[in-house]
């Protein structure tokens, strides 16, 4: 069995393809990515010689490239994870985002649909991993559901509703087995220093300012990745061609809170004086259209196929931060060049 993972070098990517080339030694896992600056193959070093896994360097843009890729080797199922996520950087460039995230899902879509088998019994999926910024913002009560209406508040969450919807319309038209998972907000190792979590803990260790927009009153839903991980293996295989999975921790936490809590962890980590790290905490000018709260109701995933998160946030936290201080030569890499540049820019003083 051929399994295309795209944006397997990225973050949550890294993830599911570490676990599917462990898991089923059977299959043979392609990594399609571009290695674009969050895009790492460091972080699939334990893997990268093993016999059932082939790394293919490629941009989902590139129409003619893509094609060519399904036509000689015949995927048997795709889990569409490349994508460019970060809020902030959408806002900034948002053309990016609209390529990538439709463009690029569009060309998937249509190669994937080209070199289907003419035997409709086989279960040939195309998963489409997203968010759930689609859904907009939540006020004080609620969780958000399969069935919310989308309600998208930034270019990137705009455009991965975009491409939710392309997804969901391949399958009405061109009768393509389909899946879509909407997740909330992942941490834990291997994530790039622009994300919140890796963010505070980079910057606490280098004793630099930690930037919160606003107030820090903003909430979010945590969701370990390996959970996350474990959730796409589930709904990759077993999920019901055509329907929607929310994904979610089931962690809800105001920044402030978390950042807070990050600080002692670290004070106590680095040895340093109980207080030190959260001086560090700078507030600046809030981001446009920033969303109020997040929150993931994960009943359909949980009776449909049993799935429900297995780490404590506290345990995911403290995993995290531990891995993050073991692996300071990754961080460094990561954070060096372009980066310091657009850190620079973005959180302005």
């Amino acid at each position: 069995m051929k399994i295309l993972i795209t944006g397997g070098a990225g973050f949550i990517g890294s993830h599911v393809v570490r676990r599917f080339v462990k898991k089923y030694y059977d299959y043979m896992i392609f990594n399609l990515d571009k290695l674009t600056y969050a895009g790492n193959l460091e972080n699939l070093k334990e893997v990268e010689d093993a016999i059932n896994y082939k790394f293919i360097k490629g941009d989902i843009c590139d129409r003619e490239f893509i094609f060519n890729l399904f036509e000689v080797n015949k995927f048997d199922g795709v889990i569409h994870l490349a994508a460019e996520s970060h809020v902030d950087r959408s806002i900034e460039h948002p053309m990016d985002f609209l390529t990538t995230n439709i463009f690029g899902t569009m060309n998937l879509l249509d190669a994937f649909r080209k070199s289907m088998s003419s035997d409709i019994d086989k279960r040939r999926i195309f998963h489409h991993v997203s968010t759930d910024e689609v859904y907009g913002s939540l006020g004080d009560e609620g969780k958000f559901l399969e069935t919310t209406p989308y309600d998208p508040r930034s270019p990137y969450s705009a455009s991965k509703a975009s491409s939710d919807h392309l997804v969901s319309a391949y399958h009405h038209t061109y009768h393509i087995q389909v899946v879509i998972t909407n997740c909330s907000n992942n941490y834990g190792p291997n994530q790039f220093p622009e994300k919140l979590i890796p963010l505070v803990i980079n910057n606490i260790k280098n004793s630099k300012p930690i930037p919160v927009y606003g107030k820090g009153e903003n909430i979010r839903d945590w969701l370990y990745v390996e959970d996350h991980s474990a959730a796409l293996d589930l709904v990759f295989h077993k999920g019901r061609i055509g329907e929607t999975y929310n994904i979610g921790g089931l962690n809800e936490w105001k920044n402030i809170e978390l950042i807070k809590t990050l600080c002692i962890m670290m004070d106590k980590k680095l040895n340093r004086v109980p207080g030190y790290s959260e001086k560090l905490i700078t507030y600046v000018t809030d981001r446009p259209g920033h969303d109020m709260r997040y929150a993931i109701d994960c009943t359909k995933i949980k009776n449909d196929l049993g799935w429900e998160p297995t780490v404590s946030f506290d345990k995911g936290l403290e995993m995290t931060v531990e891995w993050y201080l073991a692996n300071s030569d990754w961080l460094n890499n990561v954070t060096s060049g372009n980066y310091q540049q657009y850190y620079k820019k973005q959180y302005e003083y």
